[in-house]
Order: structure tokens, then C-alpha cells, then sequence
């Protein structure tokens, strides 16, 4: 066993301040460098193979003492920062403030039977209730001191212990084979070259060939005749890649498809440019609540109205009423619209889907470790 001191490189880049504050890479004193990753806002996590001939390390501490964490299996796992009640208490506070308006506005229009064809339909095509939504959590690796923190004992995710109450890495284990899975479609979408040629249509394909009266949204009003919707889908054609959109094409939509989605081939034909794949990472954060943060996740949930308003304004449905003009892609002027939007919110979207996979792989990490430190004997430990 060996007591390793870490010396701070001092960079202070975007990258490590959103971290938490600390700097990305600390020297150790046998000279491996170790990249940290962020989790939560106050809890940190690294990795780096380190020497041979010290597998099994039992601490590690930054210069100044600002933090400590231990080595594992030749990995760097800090030990979960611990928070105090008026540390994170006012934290909480601030993000119900930010996600009761939303909330508010729904469950205000369910009691009165509407629905909005944005906000509601986050809270109607994904499994998330407002409930889920309004309560916050850290994430992993984090923590929580204090009374206020003892309802947490009693969600699914956490456990307690002298520190107080954290996320429970084992809670993983059972969503495994999610987590591989998200990791492959976040990795896959990042990897490829956005494609700008679809236009949106995916929402006329799913009313093609229907009347006014048959159409999936029939609280809304068509703003362009059925035929129109034959004509413009027949003449610019579909080319959409993502299966989530592609299951709801009507059968005359579906073989004009360029592509056949499925959910086997989902990882290698999901693409940056794709506005419900942009939409999906709010689907994919909240997989892995508590694990994830809440603020993190309400980025992701807001990212994803922004997507929804493009491909509402997009599609054949008349959505002025709520506020957002038509992109008329039936028209080349309007194509050249909906590509700008696209391109918008693949920008946005972007950052995000590559903080979820940096937690993501890092969560994946850590339950490795978890695995690894629970099969070691005791006197190992």
C-alpha cells in the first residue's frame, strides 16, 4: 500500500471549471498523468492505469487538501463529496423554482382536458411524470448531510451511511445493458456526419395517405390539404434515420423511406443532425436518475422543447395558436429554414450529448469498480 500525493497542473479551461472547480489533471508522483471526469457539480471522478507495481493504492490528495479519493484496481474513484444541508437545501430550492412554472402550466392544462403539442408532449411520449421531473437530485457522487436529506433513503438509488445519504453505484448493475446501450447510440451519433436532407417530413409521413380525421394529432388542424402532404412527401422524398419517428409512418409512408430503422440497428444509423435524437438525450439522462443530476436532465428536457417547436413548426399541423409559425417545407424557401433550425439545435445539442457520455462512461467506471473492490479480500480493501 502507498500514500500518493498529486500535484495541481493549474489549467483552468471550460472544461474544468464545469467540473466543479478543480483543475482536470493532477501529476502523480510516479508520473502518470490522470484526467478526472465530472459527475455532479460537487462530486468528482478519474481514472488512469497507474503503476504496476502498485495496484492497489489507498489514497490520494490534491495539493491543499481539497479533496481526497482513493485508488482502486489502478483507478482513481474519489470518495463522494460531502454536502451540507445549507449547502445543497437552497440548491434544491433553486431548482424547483426553475422547474415548477413547467410543471405548473401542465398539470393546469390537464385538469382543464387541452393539451399543448410541445410542452405536453415531453411529459406523454416519454415516461416521465411531472413528479419525476420535480424532484431533485445531486447525482452520483454526492453526500447529502442533514435531516432534510432522510426522504432520499427511501428512493430507489440511494443508500445511507455515516456521511449521509449518497447514490448507490449497485443500483447500476440491474441497467447494465442500458447503459452499454446508451453509451453505443451517444457514441455512434457523435461519430457520424449530420445529415440535412430530411427536412422535417417525418411528421408528414406519419399522416400520409390519412383524411383530416384520421390523422395521429387530430386536436390539431391541418395546414395543408392531404393531397399536398402526398405531393411534397412524393417529390422530395423521406430519408429519415431514426426509428422512433419511422415506426409511426403510415404503411404507404413506410417503403418510401431511404432507410429501414429498427431498434437493432439504431446505434449505427442515429446522426447528429436528427432532431428527435437531439430530443432523445432527455430519454437517455433520465435512464440513469438518480445517477445523473436534475439539473443536468432539465437541461436536457429544455433542449428538447426547443427540437419539439422545430418539428412541430415543421410539420403539416397548423401550430399558430400556440405561438410558433409554420416552416413550410414544402417550399424551398422553408427547406432552407428548417436546415438553419436543424443546424441550431445540433449545436446545442452537441455538448450535451457529450457530458452525458463522459458521466455515462464514468458511471460505467465506477460500478466496474464498485464490482471489483466488493470481490477483493478484506485485508485488500
Amino acid at each position: 500500500m502507498c500514500n500518493v500525493v498529486g500535484a495541481c497542473t493549474g489549467s483552468t479551461d471550460d472544461e474544468q471549471r464545469r467540473v466543479g472547480g478543480y483543475c482536470s489533471q493532477i501529476e502523480l508522483l510516479h508520473g502518470i498523468e490522470v484526467s478526472l471526469r465530472g459527475v455532479s457539480d460537487r462530486g468528482l471522478i478519474g481514472f488512469a492505469h497507474i503503476n504496476e507495481n502498485c495496484p492497489v493504492c489507498e489514497a490520494i490528495e490534491y495539493v491543499g487538501n481539497r479533496y481526497l479519493g482513493r485508488l482502486r484496481h489502478g483507478v482513481i474513484l474519489t470518495y463522494p463529496a460531502t454536502v451540507r444541508a445549507e449547502e445543497w437545501v437552497p440548491r434544491a430550492e433553486v431548482y424547483r423554482q426553475r422547474v415548477e412554472p413547467l410543471l405548473r402550466d401542465r398539470l393546469e392544462r390537464r385538469a382543464r382536458g387541452i393539451a399543448h403539442p410541445v410542452e405536453d408532449f415531453l411529459f406523454d411520449y416519454y415516461p416521465y411524470s411531472p413528479g419525476k421531473l420535480a424532484t431533485w437530485h445531486p447525482g452520483y457522487g454526492v453526500h447529502l448531510e442533514g435531516q432534510q436529506a432522510e426522504p432520499y433513503v427511501s428512493m430507489a438509488g440511494y443508500r445511507a451511511d455515516e456521511d449521509g445519504v449518497t447514490a448507490d453505484i449497485a443500483w447500476l448493475e440491474s441497467r447494465r445493458a442500458r447503459l452499454n446501450l446508451a453509451l453505443n447510440i451517444l457514441a455512434g451519433t457523435s461519430s457520424r456526419r449530420p445529415e440535412f436532407h430530411c427536412f422535417g417530413l417525418h411528421e408528414w409521413a406519419m399522416v400520409y395517405g390519412q383524411s383530416a380525421d384520421q390523422v395521429r394529432h387530430p386536436q390539431l388542424p391541418l395546414r395543408v390539404a392531404p393531397s399536398k402532404v402526398i405531393a411534397t412527401v412524393d417529390s422530395v422524398g423521406l430519408r429519415c434515420t431514426h426509428i422512433d419517428a419511422y415506426r409511426f409512418f403510415t404503411p404507404e409512408a413506410t417503403p418510401r423511406n431511404a432507410l429501414v430503422p429498427t431498434r437493432e440497428n439504431q446505434p449505427e444509423l442515429e446522426q447528429p443532425g436528427c432532431i428527435h435524437a437531439a430530443m432523445d438525450l432527455y430519454k437517455y439522462a433520465f435512464w440513469f436518475s438518480p445517477m445523473v443530476s436534475s439539473e443536468f436532465i432539465l437541461e436536457c428536457f429544455e433542449n428538447a422543447r426547443r427540437a419539439r417547436a422545430i418539428d412541430m413548426r415543421a410539420s403539416p399541423y397548423d401550430v399558430s395558436e400556440y405561438g410558433l409559425p409554420a416552416i413550410a417545407v414544402e417550399t424551398a424557401e422553408g427547406r432552407r429554414e428548417y436546415v438553419a433550425a436543424q443546424r441550431a439545435i445540433m449545436d446545442t445539442t452537441a455538448p450535451l450529448r457529450r457530458r452525458l457520455a463522459e458521466m455515462l462512461s464514468t458511471l460505467r467506471l465506477a460500478l466496474d469498480v464498485d464490482l471489483a473492490d466488493h470481490s477483493l479480500p478484506s485485508t485488500h480493501r
